[in-house]
């Protein structure tokens, strides 16, 4: 891992950006990408984009699955999908087995070529599952975006509509707080007001010796 002592100005990097359901993570990256010279990759996004006709996850899936999972033009529609490895752990891990593959190649490819292209400081990925999958060996810091356990379940109740039910199953599923700082090397605490959540941003960017717009 790259140390922030001692890093020469503009010096690229990959910061990795966890946390668990309802802590905040699209408020960090948006001001982010608003604030610095930086791109953002998004796990899922790329997740949706190889399920598309002539991806790589394309044919895998509907082999696996069959023709059931795809709407009326031909792609992969999520919701279908999810209902047919609903309560399948076995086939959920075989989905898995073919997506988050396909995702840390395409992922650990945009490093190499932003890396090489020189146009950004910075390219964050943003992932759920980053520490689960690995990725910590691959990015040169991880950010574990933290919020109280009261303030996210209040976040999803509200912006959602979640139950207090689903709350649970999807928190229960994830790492625990231990478990993310364990497997980080730094914590953004967004429970109070974005002021202060932003605030913590740019104190650490000057650490990783990068300046504002």
């Amino acid at each position: 891992m790259t140390e922030m002592t001692g890093m020469k100005q503009n010096r690229f990097m990959t910061i990795g950006v966890t946390g668990g359901v309802g802590c905040g993570k699209s408020l960090i990256l948006n001001y982010l990408k608003e604030h610095y010279n930086c791109r953002i990759i998004l796990a899922d996004d790329v997740a949706n984009m190889l399920k598309e006709p002539g991806q790589v996850c394309y044919k895998e899936l509907t082999d696996l699955l069959g023709k059931k999972i795809l709407d009326d033009k031909g792609f992969i529609d999520k919701k279908r999908m999810a209902e047919a490895i609903f309560k399948d752990e076995a086939l959920l891990k075989k989905v898995n087995d073919i997506i988050h593959p396909a995702v840390k190649d395409y992922l650990l490819d945009a490093i190499k070529k932003e890396k090489d292209a020189g146009i950004y400081d910075c390219l964050f990925i943003e992932a759920a599952l980053l520490i689960e999958c690995g990725y910590r060996e691959h990015v040169d810091r991880m950010w574990y975006i933290y919020a109280d356990e009261d303030v996210r379940r209040e976040r999803l109740r509200s912006s959602r509509g979640y139950s207090d039910e689903k709350i649970s199953g999807i928190m229960n599923s994830q790492l625990s707080h231990e478990a993310f700082i364990q497997g980080s090397d730094d914590i953004i605490d967004n429970s109070g007001k974005v002021e202060e959540t932003y605030s913590q941003i740019d104190e650490k960017m000057k650490e990783l010796y990068y300046g504002r717009k």
